[in-house]
């Protein structure tokens, strides 16, 4: 592996620099050590330890039965194989629904590695963003299609293809922003409104199923390797491209994402 691949030590502040100079990083989903330090020489700025587990290594149809002990657990992986990228940890299903149990999750997953946790919602998680972010946890707001909602919103659908909703998600962005939110997700939008939400924040917003105008791509690991047993429009397969196996179809993923190669129109929603 050449050490010109590999990140070391990201920050927020790395991210912040990245869209400043209008360039691009590459996050990856990890769940154990290995593919943690596999993702990290490859060149993978972020290492989202995401409720995604739930899915692709439990078996489940949803991320909801995620608890707060498989998260830590995986996390503490995660950071045992990481080699400098930055690492986000999700709070899983109603493990955010209180502020006692905001604070004393949060705090799990960053003492078990975590420098940054993802949660989900809209405006409605306006004052749990800022009870984070003023006790010195950075906070990744994830909007758009949100799993953990997927009872709600009846499936796993596209997001903000109407007027309303598309300056629904916008607002409420701005507002998450001024919450102390230091990066945005947004999952399946249309690129329009992607690019739109990431052009009027100053904050580095990430998109999976969201185009390639946001600053920074993330996908499922699995995803990228071929193997998981669905697989979405925005979904590509980096493993067939590879002539050096798993390692060589992350540094291609990660290339791609760079020089906005990836993701190309037929992953866009429009």
């Amino acid at each position: 592996m050449s050490s010109q691949s590999q990140v070391r030590n990201v920050t927020l502040t790395t991210l912040h620099k990245i869209k400043e100079r209008g360039e691009k990083f590459a996050c990856l989903t990890a769940y154990d050590a290995c593919f943690a330090g596999i993702a990290s020489e490859a060149g993978v700025e972020v290492l989202l330890v995401g409720d995604s587990l739930g899915m692709v290594l439990q078996g489940h149809d949803s991320t909801l039965p995620v608890t707060m002990d498989d998260m830590v657990y995986h996390m503490q992986c995660v950071k045992r194989g990481n080699r400098g990228a930055l690492l986000v940890a999700d709070l899983p299903f109603m493990s955010y629904a209180s502020e006692t149990q905001t604070l004393e999750n949060a705090a799990a997953l960053m003492r078990a590695g975590a420098h940054m946790v993802k949660l989900e919602g809209g405006a409605w998680i306006e004052n749990t963003t800022r009870l984070l972010a003023e006790r010195g946890i950075p906070v990744c707001a994830h909007m758009g299609l949100t799993p953990q909602s997927v009872n709600r919103i009846g499936g796993f659908f596209v997001q903000g293809r109407d007027t309303a909703q598309a300056q629904a998600i916008l607002q409420e962005a701005k507002v998450l922003q001024d919450a102390g939110a230091s990066v945005l997700l947004l999952e399946c939008v249309p690129r329009e409104l992607a690019k739109l939400v990431t052009d009027s924040l100053d904050i580095p917003v990430i998109g999976i199923g969201a185009g390639p105008d946001t600053t920074g791509q993330i996908m499922v690991l699995h995803d990228v390797l071929g193997v998981s047993p669905i697989t979405p429009k925005f979904v590509k397969n980096f493993l067939t491209e590879s002539a050096d196996g798993i390692p060589g179809a992350l540094r291609k993923y990660v290339a791609d994402v760079k020089s906005q190669a990836f993701p190309a129109e037929e992953h866009c929603f429009n």
